[in-house]
């Protein structure tokens, strides 16, 4: 290799960890949120008082010992009624760009109210909610602590979404490599992320979350075969260029929640992975390649919150 060549795969080099570091960052290993309304919102979270007839609460659709979502394909509601969509995890939802695989809520406080009204979901209303915490004299004294006017939607709302602010996975291998560790990701973990960039798998799976930050229509090359008659966020805006777009899910302990996809129709990572070459690419990846990419992405599973880990007594 001459010198110009060598100064050329130099440059090269040094463009695509720039690029990397630009594009994706590593989660902040102190997220900020209010401690103790972050606690009262852990326990309305695992409440199944904020369901119609009290048996579901958030935490049945998202299980927050393992990768925040329930690992089924679609998710159970009240009286056994069966979700219309897959349900993503919570985990690091505060990165996203908006809330839903349709965007409908663009944060996480327009959000928190989706599941509580759905009728396939939790069923129920704010008012009588409200009227049924109330009842409880421990949990009226905890939000009159916190809350000048005690028991209300908003403050409902409020202490569910600094609870949600909480749920973040820091420490990822992937994010020790990006602080600089480089022996915290392995050879084949690293070529895999190269992989990733060179196929241009990062143009839509970015920013902290490795993903959340943008809308991206599913099938670009070719047709997603999907039996879940739902097409993204057309669902929500009724426009026609919106079809088949969903938000970009985030990559981020990605090992942990499958099954894969809004329609929770693939089980298995390397499969994913796969569909994603065949629909979004056009292109038929080496049987290594694909291999090497998943490990990358398993690099990616971070610690669990601190605020699970402990208890709040």
């Amino acid at each position: 290799m001459n010198i110009i060549s060598r100064s050329i795969v130099i440059l090269v080099a040094l463009t695509t960890i720039v690029l990397s570091k630009e594009l994706i960052t590593p989660i902040p290993n102190n997220a900020i949120y209010d401690k103790q309304k972050a606690i009262l919102g852990k326990k309305l979270f695992f409440d199944i008082r904020l369901s119609a007839n009290d048996t579901i609460s958030c935490a049945n659709c998202h299980f927050l010992n393992d990768g925040g979502d329930d690992n089924i394909a679609l998710s159970f509601g009240i009286d056994g009624k069966v979700g219309s969509i897959h349900s993503p995890t919570v985990y690091n939802s505060r990165y996203n760009i908006a809330q839903f695989w349709d965007g409908r809520a663009k944060n996480l406080k327009e959000q928190v109210s989706g599941p509580i009204h759905n009728p396939v979901e939790m069923g129920t209303n704010f008012k009588d909610i409200i009227e049924k915490l109330k009842k409880d004299e421990t949990l009226v004294k905890e939000f009159g602590k916190l809350y000048e006017y005690g028991i209300t939607k908003d403050s409902i709302i409020d202490a569910i979404v600094e609870f949600e602010n909480a749920l973040v996975t820091p420490n990822a291998p992937f994010d020790k490599f990006l602080r600089g560790d480089f022996s915290a990701l392995d050879d084949l973990e690293k070529e895999g992320f190269q992989l990733f960039k060179d196929y241009g798998c990062i143009s839509c799976h970015n920013g902290v979350n490795i993903g959340g930050n943008l809308f991206q229509k599913v099938g670009i090359v070719k047709k997603f075969e999907s039996e879940l008659n739902n097409l993204g966020k057309f669902e929500s805006t009724n426009n026609e260029n919106d079809k088949n777009y969903f938000k970009v899910p985030t990559l981020r302990n990605i090992d942990k929640t499958a099954p894969y996809f809004h329609d929770g129709s693939v089980d298995s990572l390397k499969k994913a992975v796969l569909i994603m070459f065949e629909v979004q690419l056009g292109i038929e990846p080496q049987d290594d390649e694909v291999e090497k990419i998943v490990k990358f992405l398993q690099s990616l599973n971070g610690e669990i919150p601190s605020i699970i880990k402990q208890s709040d007594q």
